[in-house]
């Protein structure tokens, strides 16, 4: 009998393989996406940008690399102090001494400086203080001057306002209560924090206010596309501390248009525009809050009769 015969395994026929269309909808999704995202992440970038170099729309340092021979002829002494944890000085300060026989010989105007330059653009306003018969004591924020290198800020500013508080009172012994805060510019801010901070300081001097300045800020061109309000944190505020404050207040105005902290500040107060930067009203205005306010305290406490 034949055989049965064995029918080879058929192998399937080779199977095409076509490959997959991706659509182009998705192609565009995903080029959209990838963009967005791009945009995003460069927009949190110039975000974050802005945030750690915000100090630059309102604060504007000049470093020096001497000091000058004298504050306008008056003979001062350069002072080194705010030592970091290096024990490093930090700030550099002029003590300009007053005559043994001036009037407030035994008080002292902590001088705290404008935004803008440094400790130099001071010194006809330093001159003048000195010629009341008064010491003076003014120093460089970090960043300015020839105090340290350093990015300025309002948290670093008021650290520096804080070491100058600590010289006066510790290291040279001055009481509390015969120390007044002279703030110029942005300095006003400061000075009004220490005072703040210390209600033992008898009285206060802000001279030409610069201060709140997110309005500033918002006027900048570089911060049209940035929600300024949200990251700006280099305020100095004024008007608010202003308002609390019941240290008597003697308020310097150089324009048409005092500052709007003056109007609501707290009494007591005393208001005076100079219609001139060596206006003489500056002077006799100056003496005359300093007789009010702080000669009283200046006067020796006789000692109790045995």
């Amino acid at each position: 009998m034949p055989r049965p015969t064995k029918n080879p395994t058929r192998r399937p026929p080779p199977q095409s393989h076509t490959p997959e269309v991706v659509s182009p909808i998705w192609l565009l999704k995903g080029i959209a996406l990838t963009i967005f995202a791009a945009l995003i992440c460069g927009y949190l970038t110039f975000c974050l940008l802005f945030y750690q170099g915000q100090w630059q729309l309102v604060l504007h340092p000049t470093r020096t690399s001497s000091s000058p021979s004298s504050i306008a002829g008056i003979p001062y002494e350069l002072i080194r102090f705010g030592p970091d944890e290096t024990a490093i000085p930090q700030l550099t300060g002029w003590w300009i001494p007053s005559a043994p026989e001036g009037r407030y010989a035994r008080a002292t105007i902590l001088f705290l400086p404008r935004s803008d330059g440094s400790l130099v653009n001071s010194i006809p306003t330093l001159a003048s203080l000195h010629n009341l018969g008064i010491n003076v004591f003014a120093f460089d924020y970090r960043g300015y001057g020839q105090s340290a290198a350093a990015r300025p800020s309002q948290q670093a500013m008021t650290h520096d306002v804080d070491s100058a508080w600590q010289y006066l009172t510790n290291s040279r012994a001055i009481p509390a209560q015969q120390i007044i805060p002279y703030g110029t510019d942005i300095g006003a801010s400061l000075a009004t924090s220490l005072a703040a901070t210390h209600p033992t300081i008898p009285a206060l001097i802000l001279d030409t206010p610069r201060a709140d300045l997110l309005p500033t800020a918002q006027r900048d061109p570089r911060s049209q596309l940035i929600p300024v309000r949200l990251l700006f944190h280099e305020r100095f505020p004024l008007l608010d501390p202003l308002s609390t404050l019941h240290t008597p207040k003697l308020l310097l105005s150089r324009s048409a248009s005092p500052d709007p902290g003056f109007q609501t500040a707290a009494d007591p107060k005393l208001t005076v525009e100079l219609p001139t930067p060596s206006d003489p009203i500056y002077n006799q205005s100056v003496s005359r809050f300093l007789d009010q306010y702080l000669l009283q305290t200046l006067v020796p406490t006789p000692a109790p009769a045995p």
